[in-house]
């Protein structure tokens, strides 16, 4: 069996997230405390009893998808699970790179606060926006954003799985090439609620200000690979990561290609670690041979550790 942790990005939390894993595992309560004290307020407090605007804000929703991440990824590893590659969607990058410590815990915490500071101002608000497009061919879309680049910058800004992909850029492109997308065959794009234009070259600015970020963190070589979501292949070096890193804000996220990668390389489970299943979904139309599961609080974390590690399934 060879495993592969996955990480989630934005848009996954909701408040209460890790809360009865927190209550039963003293792993999980020692990185949620230790976040409080790195970022010096109730944050874990935020997380469990706060509400939903509070959680979405991009500066809360980083670092809490990553404390959450990370628990349980520690968790995992504590049971005996050993992962032989990671990959993150988008954020979900920097919870890899943290499993697979190239960053310390406490680095990365302040860290992707910053970059969802540096994500969230970089674009005024609502000059900026994303949408889902399901059901519609690479090409077709492809299409469909030129034709509406007229009205602005839009392009894709995630290559999920088959028959799902993200569009991002200028509020008015992006509505123009959503109708296109329908013109010609999407089944539903369906709006994102993001603040800014994630993943577009509109966020290149905010590269610059995350590259100056960077420079004041220790990048180590990871102990495990981990995939860049820019390129879709193992990052190896410090010096590699911290330029995909920059580069990651504005790039395609590449996670189709992601995991047919770690499917070549013999992956044949997939963990998905932190709130939500959307991973989990898009694994299971790449390929619904490979085995995905989710795992966010202890209903999920009871099922993985009574069906893999005791070899039911």
């Amino acid at each position: 069996m060879k495993i592969a942790f996955m990480f989630p990005g934005q848009g996954a939390q909701y408040i209460g997230m890790g809360k009865d894993l927190y209550i039963h595992y003293k792993s999980v309560r020692d990185i949620f405390d230790e976040t409080d004290e790195i970022l010096q307020e109730n944050f874990v407090d935020t997380v469990f009893n706060g509400n939903d605007d509070e959680i979405k804000r991009t500066e809360n929703t980083q670092p809490a998808i990553l404390m959450v991440s990370t628990a349980i990824a520690q968790l995992l590893i504590d049971m005996g699970f050993n992962p032989i590659i990671a990959a993150g969607l988008s954020l979900g990058e920097y919870s890899a790179l943290v499993t697979a410590k190239s960053f310390t815990y406490r680095d990365a915490i302040p860290l992707v606060r910053k970059r969802g500071i540096i994500m969230s101002s970089s674009v005024p608000a609502g000059k900026g926006a994303m949408s889902a497009v399901i059901g519609l061919e690479e090409e077709r879309l492809l299409a469909c954003c030129e034709e509406a680049e007229k009205y602005g910058m839009v392009s894709i800004a995630n290559y999920n799985c088959p028959g799902q992909m993200v569009i991002s850029g200028e509020t008015e492109a992006v509505n123009i090439a959503s109708q296109l997308a329908k013109k010609a065959g999407a089944k539903r794009v369906v709006p994102l609620s993001v603040s800014g234009p994630f993943h577009s070259l509109l966020l290149k600015p905010a590269s610059y200000a995350l590259a100056e970020e960077l420079k004041n963190v220790n990048i180590n070589p990871p102990v495990i690979p981990v995939i860049s979501n820019v390129t879709a292949k193992p990052v190896t070096t410090s010096e590699e990561i911290r330029s995909l890193l920059i580069k990651q804000v504005y790039s395609p996220v590449r996670w189709e290609d992601s995991v047919r990668y770690m499917i070549s390389i013999g992956v044949n489970v997939f963990l998905e670690l932190g709130p939500g299943k959307a991973l989990t979904g898009f694994i299971r139309r790449i390929d619904n041979s490979i085995r995905a599961y989710n795992v966010e609080d202890l209903n999920t974390l009871e099922r993985i550790s009574e069906n893999i590690l005791s070899g039911k399934e």
